[in-house]
């Protein structure tokens, strides 16, 4: 019948120039862009309403075969063949679906299945690399039809569920949509992967891809966080800014995954491919992952190589890296809620979690004085980092989450603060346990050679350096040990620092104090730093009081006091907290004592020299006794001569020492010569016999005496010539 026999309809007014147009501004075969959907729908009303109602059962037939016709009809050429037509058909139906509450609302299965079909080709080439997202344009269009796609699967899973029609465009759907994801997994890595550096590594250029295991196809576990081998070229990029296209894609992908339910995958992807980046980071500062063992079994070089990588690392991580990824995880999932903070607050534990444990790990190691002052550097380092916590985990949130946000932004660092505080307290542990080792290395100096020349001990050089550079810690280390100070003090030591043993060459001056009991009430108010280290001050003096004894010379005994006590206090003088810890009634008493060490010296040396000017036994019945004469000259020239000797050798290194001991000696010893020999040279006969007994001037006692502590034997007959 003629009615049976309208033409087919044409295409609607949606086919236009118009989509032509863009379809070549785009320069693609497949585009993205909208058509109409009510133009197919108006067709087939028109069909029915063409239909003669008296007909009656004929004309239903008619009208049901005219329908199966029309569908044929459109599913052979009205369906666009598209992405970009065809997509305006889906926007048409989500709209009427979403305004209209329509029950008897058909749902469109060969547009939807075309769609569907378009999509997954379009995705091939760029999986395949056929096509890349160099255009903006076209990556950004087609993250606009997984966004239709995903917003139709689940218009479809609410609304539809119950038809038993739909389950066909349901499955189909959720399954491209599944594929989908996977697609924009893969394209997320990529790009996370690609965005520590602005230039497009060669593989990506030839359309090769970054391949990595699915995350679908893996049990995410969300209370951990592993971080996988860096996949980072040998020479990591200083640049570690994502260019603002490449970020922009990043947060469409991430809004598209999470809004389809993906988003335990998003996060997944992201931290993982973020980890990557950080390990690489730490990595190329030098830093690798130890384990406990072996930072237990590692020599102190190597170690204290990698505390310093340790450090550098850990420093960039907080001042370079933690800064970043937060400004990342902020914009990249700026559209989804708070995701981007617990994106980065478990990013973050990953990293937190290596370098606490090799600073525990450092600190479990044997104590030892030289491990203190890169311990003190890891203590000061992660301190610091604690302090910067607020600033880095600070709220960001909208207003209207702010107060959600803030708690859980609250709870993140008390948690984080916590592991800090507690790798913080070994460590704390550690420097007080390293720096009473001092004490234990004075103790078992015991060697029972004495140091040639009298000169400074290795000893005493030691342990005053180590203080002097401990007190450029002086605040860290007052905080550690108010924290960790000892119980008790040694029982050893004496509160006032006198000698339990004082050497026998020498006295008692702490009696010549007003107050001795002032250098114990100062200690009592002292910081439990400041007593310990007069503890170690006061160890090392009996050590050197002890080390004096090796000498069986008396006189290099007090040149040992002299130049071990010089060097301390010159030590102290030259350090302001040291001085202001050790205190005025300290310094006195150790001036005190090297005075006493001097005294002593003069008269062990010069004494005797000194006896051969007395005027006792010289002369009988008033007249002089030339025997005697020639004798007392004869004693004094060995005498002075074999000091010259001796003490020639002797090492006073300290120059204001040496130069006070040599002015001392020559205001005693000359001017008693040449008074000796004014009043007594006129008995001996001038010529030979002079020359035998008066081998030298009161000028040659001069220059011969600034002979000693130079530390090398001097000719006295290769001077005078």
């Amino acid at each position: 019948m003629e009615k049976s026999q309208a033409p087919l309809p044409q295409k609607c007014s949606s086919f236009s120039s118009v989509r032509e147009e863009k379809v070549r501004e785009t320069g693609r075969s497949l585009s993205l862009g909208s058509i109409k959907l009510d133009d197919i729908h108006e067709i087939t009303e028109d069909n029915k309403t063409s239909l003669e109602p008296e007909e009656g059962e004929q004309a239903k037939e008619a009208t049901t075969n005219e329908e199966e016709i029309v569908h044929e009809s459109i599913n052979a050429e009205e369906i666009p063949l598209d992405l970009l037509s065809i997509s305006e058909d889906v926007d048409r139906f989500l709209t009427t679906i979403t305004t209209i509450s329509d029950e008897t609302q058909e749902i469109p299965e060969l547009i939807i299945q075309r769609f569907t079909e378009l999509l997954e080709k379009e995705l091939a080439k760029y999986d395949a690399g056929e096509a890349k997202w160099s255009d903006d344009l076209e990556g950004m269009q087609l993250l606009d039809a997984v966004n239709r796609l995903s917003k139709l699967a689940s218009l479809l899973t609410t609304s539809f569920s119950s038809d038993p029609k739909s389950r066909n465009a349901i499955n189909l759907t959720g399954g491209v949509l599944h594929r989908t994801m996977i697609f924009l997994e893969e394209e997320f890595y990529i790009l996370l992967e690609d965005s520590r550096t602005k230039v497009v590594p060669a593989a990506a250029s030839t359309g090769q891809k970054t391949k990595r295991p699915p995350s679908f196809r893996a049990i995410a576990e969300h209370d951990r966080c592993l971080l996988p081998t860096a996949m980072a070229s040998a020479t990591e990029p200083t640049n570690n800014e994502a260019s603002t296209d490449t970020v922009e894609r990043l947060r469409r992908i991430a809004a598209e995954m999470i809004e389809a339910g993906y988003d335990l995958e998003c996060v997944q992807v992201f931290t993982m491919a973020r980890s990557n980046s950080l390990d690489a980071s730490i990595c190329n500062a030098g830093f690798e992952k130890i384990s406990i063992d072996d930072v237990q079994r590692m020599q102190w070089e190597p170690l204290e190589a990698s505390i310093a990588t340790w450090i550098k690392a850990f420093r960039q991580a907080f001042t370079v890296n933690f800064p970043h990824e937060r400004a990342l995880c902020e914009e990249v999932f700026s559209d989804c809620g708070d995701i981007g903070r617990g994106v980065f607050r478990n990013l973050t534990r990953c990293v937190l979690v290596q370098f606490l444990d090799f600073a525990e790990a450092v600190a479990m190691t044997k104590r030892s004085a030289e491990k203190l002052f890169k311990v003190l550097d890891m203590y000061e380092t992660l301190r610091d980092a604690a302090k910067q916590m607020d600033e880095l985990f600070s709220s960001a949130a909208s207003p209207e989450k702010e107060e959600k946000a803030e708690e859980l932004a609250i709870l993140s660092q008390l948690d984080l603060k916590s592991e800090i505080a507690s790798a913080l307290s070994r460590l704390g542990e550690a420097v007080v346990a390293n720096f009473c080792d001092l004490e234990s290395s004075i103790k078992a100096e015991a060697g029972k050679t004495p140091v040639p020349g009298g000169a400074v001990h290795p000893v005493t050089r030691y342990v005053i350096n180590y203080l002097t550079y401990a007190f450029e810690y002086n605040e860290t280390l007052e905080q550690v040990f108010q924290a960790h100070k000892k119980s008790e003090r040694p029982s050893s030591m004496n509160d006032d620092g006198d000698d339990s043993h004082p050497s026998n060459n020498t006295v008692n001056v702490s009696s010549t104090n007003k107050n001795e009991d002032e250098t114990t009430n100062e200690g009592d108010e002292q910081s439990p730093f400041a007593v310990q280290v007069m503890e170690v001050m006061d160890l090392l003096h009996q050590n050197v009081e002890s080390k004096s004894k090796l000498y069986k010379d008396q006189s290099l005994s007090n040149i040992f006091l002299m130049n071990n006590g010089r060097y301390v206090m010159q030590k102290v003088k030259g350090s302001e907290e040291i001085k202001r810890l050790v205190g005025d009634t300290w310094c006195r008493k150790r001036s005190s004592e090297m005075r006493q060490y001097h005294k002593n010296y003069q008269r062990e040396t010069w004494a005797r020299l000194l006896g051969c000017f007395k005027d006792e036994g010289l002369q009988a019945n008033g007249k002089v006794v030339k025997p005697v004469l020639k004798e007392r000259f004869k004693n004094f020239n060995s005498m002075f001569e074999e000091i010259h000797k001796t003490q020639s050798v002797w090492v006073v290194s300290d120059e204001q020492l040496q130069s006070e001991l040599r002015v001392s000696v020559s205001a005693v010893v000359v001017p008693a010569y040449r008074s000796f020999l004014g009043r007594f040279q006129q008995y001996l006969s001038p010529g030979r016999q002079t020359e035998k007994y008066i081998k030298y001037a009161p000028e040659d006692l001069e220059t011969f005496i600034d002979d000693l502590f130079d530390g090398n034997a001097t000719s006295m007959i290769r001077r005078r010539t």
